[in-house]
């Protein structure tokens, strides 16, 4: 392929593993290829050249061409499947095309549907567009309401066809993070029994990625390798806090889509929950509901011990190992609770050690409530942000910025008693300032399922206005865009039935 002249300056440090951990490749091309979305914010941020997302590269970022100084590979890793040891996957429909020098620390680039590839286990390694614009979209709302998450660079479209269950059309997004490897990236050493690969990899990440594993070792003999599991496992308990407080839906949390940084990837079968229900299910493909909501943090620590069994060869002693995961069991419930404290405000000279226990009870018995009504978990959460913002001291519940409040429930006097037992434990603490507080936590808007369909279908008829629109908005989800209000109201009737499935 010829090169194409894009101005980076490229490391490649995954590389100075060797090919046992990756087979180079070429991209396959794709034909006709559009921009449907490039992300400039990310690139200055980055403070990549301007001209990287310019039209000139637009048949690199559709694995046409290749990126000047680019060294694409595809890299191996095995894992567990809805709990299934599932042997050898890898890199089945992506392709890795550096690490580049950027503001942000060295970032790998990565094409998601460039093609097939060793690992593509008779797949055709091409991403559709329905699938690309939803990881595009939603991993720029995640990085916007803070959560980590791997980042979109720019989304591209082919006219090709690709077949799923129907005929669709072919796309690529290029993802960009500080580093891919996965979970799965040290089990499939580990279950090779390759222990010398194992800890060469390891002894990577913890040089490159994750040198908090030296500090943490302090604390477990010196044992660098339980340090690097620790590490890991408190990203992993942070990430997991996250993304229950905002009612995000992972939907395939198999050990390969788990990230040894602490990152939300490989957007698929996602939700951000409309009605509040513990124990929805967003994957169709789901029919046991392993990865229903609230078995989320279960199925981390579960995906930790995975991890934690891969390492024992390092680690040297299974004791030590299981002494090490105990921590995610303190981890979790912490982080998961300052995440819920923050979201009512509670935070900072309300967040005395003493009161964490009430707190918790406070926030439980609201999401009892909320279940039980199936509330609607996003619009919820923004109207009390509001109403406490707007609160002058008189606390009438039957003001209007209340109602809005109130009127969410059908059991208005269990509403109207929690509010008061709220109210008590804010004590002389201004509501207004706490509003505010909350109105930085709580966003008003998310990418619902019907929001990214919408998009979808418009880009189908060539039409990525919608896309964009919804890039822009989704970069401040906690701002008011008076304009944009009708992408914060309840979701229509035909957004419940909406059925998103792993295939993509």
């Amino acid at each position: 392929m010829t090169p194409s002249g894009a101005p980076l300056t490229w490391t490649h440090r995954l590389l100075q593993l060797g090919p046992t951990f990756y087979t180079r490749l070429q991209p396959s091309p794709v034909s006709n290829p559009v921009w449907v979305a490039r992300n400039s914010g990310l690139l200055d941020q980055l403070d990549w050249p301007d001209d990287l997302l310019g039209d000139a590269h637009l048949p690199a970022f559709a694995g046409n061409a290749l990126l000047r100084g680019s060294d694409p590979v595809a890299t191996v890793y095995s894992g567990h499947q809805f709990g299934v040891w599932a042997g050898q996957l890898g890199d089945g429909r992506a392709l890795w095309l550096g690490e580049a020098a950027s503001a942000c620390g060295p970032h790998e680039i990565q094409l998601k549907g460039a093609g097939r590839t060793p690992y593509s286990r008779m797949g055709d390694g091409r991403a559709v567009l329905r699938s690309s614009i939803r990881e595009y979209l939603c991993s720029e709302a995640m990085h916007g309401l803070g959560i980590p998450t791997t980042r979109a660079l720019c989304l591209v479209a082919s006219p090709q066809t690709v077949v799923r269950e129907d005929v669709e059309t072919a796309a690529v997004v290029t993802r960009v993070a500080p580093s891919f490897l996965r979970f799965g990236h040290l089990e499939h050493f580990a279950a090779r029994d390759q222990v010398e690969a194992l800890r060469q990899l390891a002894d990577h990440l913890i040089e490159h990625h994750l040198p908090e594993a030296r500090e943490r070792a302090h604390a477990w003999q010196g044992n660098v390798y339980a340090g690097l599991l620790d590490e890991v496992q408190h990203r992993t308990a942070a990430l997991l806090a996250q993304w229950q407080a905002v009612g995000f839906c992972h939907g395939v949390m198999n050990t390969d889509n788990m990230s040894l940084l602490g990152l939300t990837i490989d957007y698929g079968p996602f939700q951000f929950m409309d009605g509040f229900n513990p124990g929805h299910i967003c994957n169709h493909s789901d029919t046991q509901g392993r990865y229903a909501y609230a078995r989320q943090p279960n199925i981390a620590y579960w995906n930790l011990y995975c991890l934690g069994q891969a390492l024992v060869p390092l680690i040297g002693d299974q004791d030590l190992t299981v002494a090490v995961l105990e921590g995610y069991k303190t981890a979790f419930p912490r982080a998961l609770g300052d995440a819920m404290r923050a979201k009512l405000g509670l935070t900072h000279e309300l967040a005395s050690e003493p009161l964490r226990e009430a707190d918790w009870t406070l926030v439980e018995d609201l999401l009892q409530r909320m279940a039980a009504e199936r509330v609607d978990y996003t619009i919820f959460w923004r109207r009390l942000s509001q109403a406490m913002a707007s609160e002058d001291g008189t606390w009438s519940f039957e003001a209007p910025h209340w109602q809005a409040v109130t009127d969410m429930l059908l059991d208005r006097p269990a509403l109207l008693a929690w509010l008061q037992r709220y109210r008590e434990r804010i004590g002389e603490c201004p509501a207004a300032v706490l509003g505010a507080r909350m109105l930085r936590v709580n966003p008003k808007f998310v990418l619902r399922n019907h929001l990214a369909e919408t998009a979808i279908v418009q880009a189908r008829q060539g039409d990525f206005s919608e896309v964009v629109r919804l890039q822009q908005l989704l970069q401040s989800p906690f701002d008011e865009h008076p304009e944009m209000e009708a992408y914060a109201g309840f979701p229509p009737d035909w957004a419940s039935q909406l059925e998103i499935s792993c295939s993509s």
